[in-house]
């Protein structure tokens, strides 16, 4: 995520970054969701002070985003919108295992930016789940699994590329989201 909060200050949007407890503490094993979301809150006020004025955006890879979209769903005061960067949709192998049933209360814009490959749930499966949600857009990585790393001769793109284009559609996502009319928030 470093290099992805580098990439998007390079292109004109602020961002801060910061660990999980049990990223600080050593741990291999995400906390409990109470203790990720108290986290994410934490981050969101001091994003909210250092940022004062700026609209505010928040999401991540994977469990990060997550977890962002938990705190969005109850109500989170403030934010402009969301950004997926790999949705954890369910487990790898385990689709009936779903991990949405909160997405439809988040009334703030989201971008899912998903691998057709992606083995915690396609861009297929994202794009069904669109219609049940009330502001979701869906960047597709072509060949690209949750990483985002993409075989060469099926997406006819370097791997090495990927990442670039991906922060070129969030930053032109939030700019688009930024010029709207604010909505009404909670």
């Amino acid at each position: 995520m470093v290099r992805f909060a580098i990439g998007m200050a390079e292109r004109g949007v602020s961002v801060a970054t910061f660990d999980f407890p049990y990223m600080t503490a050593g741990r291999s094993g995400p906390d409990k969701p109470p203790v990720l979301e108290a986290a994410w809150r934490g981050a969101v006020a001091g994003a909210a002070d250092l940022f004062a004025g700026l609209p505010l955006f928040i999401g991540g890879k994977s469990m990060g985003g997550r977890i962002a979209s938990h705190i969005a769903a109850q109500g989170c005061a403030g934010l402009r919108g969301l950004f997926f960067l790999g949705y954890p949709l369910h487990p790898p192998g385990q689709p009936a295992k779903r991990r949405d049933a909160h997405l439809p209360d988040i009334r703030e814009p989201m971008l899912f930016v998903q691998g057709t490959r992606d083995e915690f749930g396609t861009s297929a499966e994202i794009s069904e789940l669109l219609p049940s949600l009330q502001h979701a857009t869906l960047q597709v990585v072509k060949d690209g699994n949750h990483s985002f790393k993409v075989r060469l001769r099926e997406a006819g793109i370097k791997p090495d590329q990927v990442l670039d284009q991906v922060m070129d559609v969030v930053a032109s996502w939030i700019t688009e989201q930024t010029a709207t009319s604010p909505r009404k928030r909670r």
